[in-house]
């Protein structure tokens, strides 16, 4: 946030949702309505109702949440209310200096082409701030504030799942939970309630809805800092599990007692032990289909293909699931069982279009209930799923860079490997490199190349010979380009020593890369 065109400020606010009105109005759609949410970073309240102000300025029915709600809340109540679009003022996990728009389309899904296409065209046509409408007040009859409607319709409709519309009986699980300052508040206590589970306690230190994330500075449930109070609790309480969602409440994260020992577990490990209890609980049919992003886990298709149902890969991004989602709907060519990302992304409805943590929590605590009543926990149920599978363990890095000219470095990264690839990266010889931005992928020892059907992108791929694969692709927000390993160990002798020794592999590729990039 901050002064000027390249900043998120009101005025910027404003020019993006004239886009957005013009793009609409271009559609010739009849009485189009936005619903518009937001979280409780600094001036998302604000942007929220300039947004609502240029909406019902355009002539367009604008829909204005009261007070702060999650993500997922927006995505479900574009579809329950027939909005043609949504908007959600957030910047989800990041820290208290950024905020973002997320704009919708009518099926809940993030905007994707040809709508995004569309509409950065028409503000690229906006030139001066007078092309802009907006009100200069709320006081009009297109602009309705909404209360309680689309929390009520939301829990209902949850709750009217087959997984959850049956209260847990005798429920004596301990959960700690945590909103990271946000607005998971705001309907994850209740719902937890509403399934039986009264045994929850909140981290009181991150409970208040705090743009300046003042005991949670860096409010991402990945990261270990973030959790560290929420674990202080898991130990002094002798809980269970300890749930964290971030301050918008689509992504979910995760800590669990092991026997004593405090465990957090990764969006990889979570997404499998969810497809697994829901690959055993639902009824699967020859449409049955989860889908995942291409840097999540393979032994979340390995699941599928231990059920016989489809797994299909799609871009980093949840849209791309929504996206999915939608075009399935249309053509019924297969069924949604899941969705999930690695970075803590999960989705079991198709109620909402974006990753959900409030029903991934409810969906957890029920896994992790079962699992108690066999003296069980969530990393046995893990280690079942190894023993069964094979081991994936997985990681991630970051490299970082100046905002000045850190997109330019990244770029010169992105090239260097694409004309110069490495042939060897440590000990082990890459055998195939994915190139999503040129759709290929080649075949190293025969020189020959193969087409990838996944929309272009920015990500490289490199196969190493023992099946270990490195993703690394530049981030669409920060000027930072991610790595993202993965190893694997089919032959297992003694689980614990497998597991060491795959971490140990993981740590020694992440460190190797890191290197070979900066050289």
């Amino acid at each position: 946030m901050g002064i000027g065109s390249n900043r998120l400020n009101k005025y910027t606010i404003a020019k993006a949702t004239q886009a957005l009105c013009n793009y609409i109005k271009s559609q010739n759609i009849k009485n189009p309505s936005i619903l518009i949410g937001f979280d409780s970073r600094k001036n998302s309240k604000l942007f929220a109702e300039e947004t609502a102000k240029v909406i019902a300025a355009n002539g367009i029915q604008a829909f204005l949440f009261k007070e702060l709600r999650p993500t997922p809340l927006v995505s479900f109540g574009c579809r329950y209310k027939s909005c043609i679009s949504a908007i959600m003022i957030t910047a989800s996990h990041n820290p208290k200096e950024y905020n973002g728009y997320k704009v919708y389309w009518k099926d809940g899904g993030q905007v994707v082409p040809p709508h995004d296409i569309a509409i950065i065209d028409e503000y690229s046509k906006i030139e001066s701030i007078e092309d802009v409408k907006v009100l200069d007040s709320l006081e009009s009859p297109l602009i309705k504030i909404i209360q309680d409607e689309l929390d009520d319709a939301y829990i209902k409709t949850l709750f009217s799942m087959d997984l959850f519309k049956n209260e847990v009986k005798n429920a004596n699980l301990k959960i700690i939970y945590s909103n990271l300052h946000g607005t998971g508040i705001t309907l994850m206590p209740k719902c937890l309630d509403k399934l039986g589970f009264r045994d929850v306690h909140i981290v009181k230190e991150q409970e208040e809805a705090d743009p300046n994330f003042t005991n949670a500075p860096k409010p991402n449930p990945e990261e270990k800092q973030a959790l560290e109070i929420g674990i202080g609790y898991l130990k002094e309480k002798k809980a269970d599990i300890f749930i964290a969602t971030d301050p918008d409440a689509d992504r979910m994260g995760l800590v669990i007692n092991h026997r004593g020992e405090e465990i957090i577990l990764t969006g990889n490990q979570i997404a499998c032990i969810m497809l697994e209890f829901l690959c055993k609980s639902k009824s699967l049919f020859s449409k049955t289909a989860a889908v995942k992003s291409i840097v999540t886990t393979s032994l979340f298709q390995r699941i599928c293909k231990h059920y016989d149902i489809h797994c299909i890969d799609v871009l980093t991004g949840f849209k791309y699931i929504a996206s999915k989602m939608n075009e399935w709907e249309i053509d019924n060519s297969f069924e949604f069982i899941f969705g999930a990302e690695e970075s803590l992304g999960f989705l079991i409805e198709t109620f909402v279009r974006d990753k959900d943590a409030i029903s991934a929590s409810l969906l957890i605590a029920k896994i992790a209930q079962a699992l108690k009543n066999e003296k069980k926990t969530l990393l046995d149920l893990l280690y079942e799923l190894y023993k069964t599978h094979g081991i994936y363990r997985e990681a991630q890095t970051s490299l970082r860079f100046e905002m000045k000219d850190g997109m330019d470095k990244m770029k010169e990264i992105m090239d260097k490997l694409r004309l110069s690839p490495p042939k060897t990266i440590g000990n082990f010889t890459i055998g195939f490199i994915d190139d999503y931005l040129k759709s290929t992928t080649l075949d190293v020892a025969n020189n020959t190349k193969t087409q990838i059907t996944l929309p272009s992108s920015n990500v490289l791929r490199f196969w190493l010979n023992d099946n270990s694969q490195i993703v690394i692709r530049p981030s669409g927000t920060e000027p930072k380009i991610k790595i993202y390993v993965a190893v694997q160990e089919l032959n297992i002798k003694d689980l614990k020593k497998n597991i060491d020794e795959c971490d140990m592999r993981l740590n020694a590729l992440i460190e190797t890369m890191r290197l070979q990039i900066k050289s």
